[in-house]
């Protein structure tokens, strides 16, 4: 249940707007016309928040709100796309020597965002995140590390995203072709992995809001309704058959099966 409520007289001129799903609702309120901001509340059942969203709403009328028009736009959308989310990345890559200092930087930019746009960033990320979650892209991080355990393939793929959406798509595509991104890791002796991308709206959240991650990912799924649990996967290779292996990806195996990227 969605209500968006207005109010206006000689200096003022904002919008409230409070979102029920299932035993939480989200609040986003502001100035009309700009992203405004955003809590979330939680409950023990659905009728306990309901109860509570039905008490603000009342409150809210008795103080002069209306209901706003259904064909206004009293609230302006968040600027984040999957193309902006590709060129924050993008960016990110620019900015300093390492993954450790480019995401930082990423955390920083993201924190001077509306929470809005966090949270969506967050959201792109994990949608094509989760489309990695590949029984022939597992094989290869097996290949490429020696081993990938759910944790190594997890930052594998964090790491895969990162290198940006034309690289993401071709070895998702076309594992083999991973091995040209490899080649600087090779020479720092480093592994495909990059834990950190996964917990940075998360941390940009925190440094905006001052919120911990429980009050985070109760708003992100109240904003995108994504629980972000991993497919059913069905492995069509084992770690045991390096025949197997070696035959799946011949090009993969021929560079890094002896001589695996390790820490």
């Amino acid at each position: 249940m969605e209500t968006t409520l207005i109010y206006k007289d000689g200096s003022s001129n904002k919008f409230w707007k409070i979102n029920v799903s299932g035993k939480s609702y989200s609040i986003t309120y502001g100035k009309i016309g700009t992203v405004g901001a955003i809590k979330v509340k939680s409950f023990d059942s659905e009728e306990a928040c309901q109860k509570d969203a039905d008490k603000l709403i009342k409150s809210k009328l008795k103080k002069g709100y209306t209901p706003a028009n259904p064909v206004d736009q009293v609230m302006k959308e968040g600027s984040m796309s999957e193309i902006v989310f590709w060129e924050i990345l993008k960016t990110a890559k620019q900015k300093g020597e390492d993954p450790e200092e480019q995401i930082e930087w990423l955390v920083s930019h993201l924190s001077k965002k509306p929470v809005k746009d966090i949270v969506m960033f967050d959201y792109f990320f994990n949608q094509n995140y989760q489309n990695s979650y590949t029984s022939d892209l597992w094989a290869a991080a097996y290949i490429i590390m020696g081993g990938a355990s759910d944790d190594s393939f997890d930052y594998f793929r964090a790491w895969l995203v990162f290198q940006g959406k034309d690289t993401y798509e071709e070895v998702l595509n076309d594992p083999e072709k991973i091995i040209p991104y490899l080649k600087k890791l090779e020479d720092e002796e480093d592994v495909p992995q990059l834990e950190d991308l996964l917990s940075a709206a998360s941390i940009a959240y925190e440094e905006k809001t001052g919120l911990e991650y429980d009050d985070y990912y109760d708003l992100y799924a109240q904003l995108t309704g994504d629980q972000t649990i991993p497919p059913d996967i069905e492995f069509d290779w084992d770690e045991d058959d390096e025949e197997g292996l070696k035959k799946k990806f011949p090009g993969l195996w021929e560079r890094y099966g002896d001589n695996p990227l390790e820490y």
